[in-house]
């Protein structure tokens, strides 16, 4: 799918790309550009660069960087499609639309259909619970003590014990219940037919960042099992990539500095009910990396509430592993006498839960003091200390390491600098074989064509004017070059430039931040002066190229003449004739 250059750059020219990127992170300015926590790796101190008068973004960290579309692809896993009608929704922006490619609109359609059937459903399910059969739904969230606004809010509906309550109402809208199975809706039958996937369950909308229903969680509502059932995957939901919620918290979490985590739906939505806006849930599945790349984006701190029993510590061993991977400062809140947040919020109210979120401990801290626990024997430390030592080996960060190892030494009564010699030895031992440093390569940097290439990336609508010019054939170094002919193969192919693609290695990096540098530090260009701006370069790149071509033949040719080679003398000087014509004509059409 090819959208008109001209209504891309008027999107772009619509959409602020701080505002944009600050939806899904916090920013912060510093100078002519903002900074936060890069959304594509794990780091502490902030890289990842947003600057407003180029409309650009770079991480000098892992090497991401791009426009406020290729920001949007990136961060929102979405194409180059998905990104332009999304943006052009959001800024009014009508867009006339050429199909080129069937697979290309198969693809985009699909997410898009997928999406349109479960707002569908959804308001499927919310008449039903509005309806009298809805009244062992509405009962139900009466004793939980949900209120109307929070239903509303998170959009939930209630599906009858019946097998084609869904099914008959996207068959009778004459939809495709083929795609109904996809999305994970219906289920088809042995006999060719299809049924309800979800039946007599109260229903929970699952939505993306950008409030798009992407699955469903269902709570059955009397005998049965299972207690809980959620959407199987589909080409828009992936589990362990979504936090139930999050759409709705991520500017309370922002305001608040931290994001408190629980683990169910109505642990969220009891939360949610009592005032509290910056909690978000895992959909009853364990903590991944996922999730927390998904919440890094908006704080660094959160508070993660744990069962007390066996299966809460041991959630709260893995998930202290996935946080201090992810460079992220986690507190454990493990609630008194055994209750849920849902019992805990009803029971003693928002005051007392803040007083225990103040004074919740890190999740470091909790761990050495109740998981490790206490050895009263030599057999039990010593278990202790080979269980801390695999932990501790898991640990990237060298400080939180050292850390982490002098509190394990503090309690178990050992000797610190033995304990720190053990981890490095079992942390070496074996290795087969040796870490290879790669020199990346050097490209000496032409200005003049270092600075048509990031003209190209930041208008790459006028990468064909560059390529009817042919001004890459006067380009006098061979790296940039292969730069620009790749931007232009890039543009021509998919409509768009993407750095990242044209440039992916890590011997790349350092030609990337070169250019992204260049770009944020290069004063705005007026939109009226693009144009001027890439003829002046052109003829610069051009008037340097005969100038060194001339030089060159001349060194040639004395050497030429000073050695009495007379045919290399006479060939010389020809082609010294033909570039002073060439560069003749050319000034001539100037």
């Amino acid at each position: 799918m090819r959208f008109d250059d001209s209504k891309i750059e008027e999107i772009k020219s619509r959409v602020d790309i701080v505002e944009l990127a600050s939806e899904y992170l916090t920013l912060k300015k510093a100078g002519r550009n903002y900074l936060g926590l890069c959304p594509f790796h794990q780091e502490k101190t902030p890289s990842f660069t947003v600057n407003r008068e180029k409309q650009i973004f770079y991480c000098f960290g892992c090497g991401e960087g791009g426009n406020v579309i290729t920001l949007l692809m990136k961060i929102a896993n979405k194409s180059f499609p998905e990104a332009i009608k999304h943006l052009a929704q959001k800024t009014g922006v009508v867009l006339p639309v050429r199909t080129f490619g069937k697979d290309g609109r198969e693809k985009e359609s699909l997410h898009d259909e997928i999406v349109h059937l479960n707002l569908r459903a959804a308001q499927h399910f919310a008449r039903n619970l509005s309806s009298p059969a809805g009244k062992i739904a509405r009962d139900y969230l009466q004793k939980r003590a949900v209120t109307e606004e929070t239903v509303k809010q998170f959009r939930l509906g209630y599906t009858p014990d019946t097998w084609r309550s869904l099914t008959d109402d996207i068959e009778g809208g004459g939809l495709s219940l083929k795609l109904a199975e996809q999305a994970g809706l219906v289920i088809a039958g042995k006999e060719g037919g299809y049924y309800d996937r979800f039946r007599g369950r109260l229903i929970f909308p699952i939505e993306n960042i950008f409030g798009e229903i992407v699955a469903f969680g269902g709570r059955i509502l009397e005998a049965g099992e299972p207690k809980y059932l959620n959407s199987p995957e589909t080409p828009v939901y992936t589990k362990g990539k979504n936090l139930y919620g999050l759409n709705k918290a991520k500017d309370a979490i922002r305001q608040s500095g931290f994001c408190l985590m629980v683990e169910g739906y109505f642990d969220a939505l009891s939360l949610w009910n009592a005032g509290v806006r910056n909690v978000v849930a895992t959909l009853g599945t364990a903590l991944t990396r996922d999730h927390l790349e998904l919440l890094r984006r908006y704080t660094q701190n959160v508070v993660a509430l744990f069962d007390p029993d066996a299966a809460g510590l041991k959630a709260l061993d893995r998930s202290l592993e996935l946080f201090l991977g992810a460079n992220m400062h986690a507190r454990a809140l493990i609630l008194p006498e055994g209750c849920d947040p849902d019992d805990y919020i009803k029971k003693y109210g928002r005051e007392k839960l803040d007083e225990l979120i103040a004074v919740a401990p890190a999740i470091s801290d909790y761990y050495i003091d109740n998981v490790l626990g206490d050895g009263k024997t030599f057999e039990e430390n010593r278990d202790l200390v080979k269980t801390a030592m695999e932990f501790i080996n898991k640990i990237n960060n060298e400080i939180e390491k050292n850390l982490f190892i002098k509190r394990i030494a503090e309690k178990l009564g050992i000797d610190q600098t033995l304990l720190k010699r053990e981890v490095h030895r079992k942390a070496t031992y074996g290795q087969t074989g040796v870490a290879v440093r790669k020199e990346s390569s050097k490209i000496k940097m032409n200005p003049l064509e270092f600075n048509l290439i990031r003209l190209m990336l930041e208008y790459p609508q006028k990468t064909l004017l560059v390529e009817s010019e042919k001004i890459l054939d006067y380009f006098l170094e061979p790296a940039l070059k292969r730069l620009g002919e790749k931007i232009i193969e890039n543009y021509k192919l998919l409509g768009y430039v993407d750095i990242n693609v044209i440039l992916p290695s890590d011997e790349d990096k350092p030609l990337r931040e070169s250019i992204y540098k260049l770009s944020m530090e290069a004063p705005p260009t007026d939109d009226h002066m693009v144009e001027r701006n890439f003829a002046d370069n052109i003829q610069r790149i051009r008037e340097k190229w005969y100038k060194e071509q001339k030089r060159l033949i001349q060194l040639q040719l004395r050497q030429a003449q000073e050695s009495g080679n007379g045919e290399l003398t006479r060939e010389l000087t020809c082609q010294k004739q033909n570039v002073m014509k060439e560069e003749k004509e050319y000034v001539q059409k100037q």
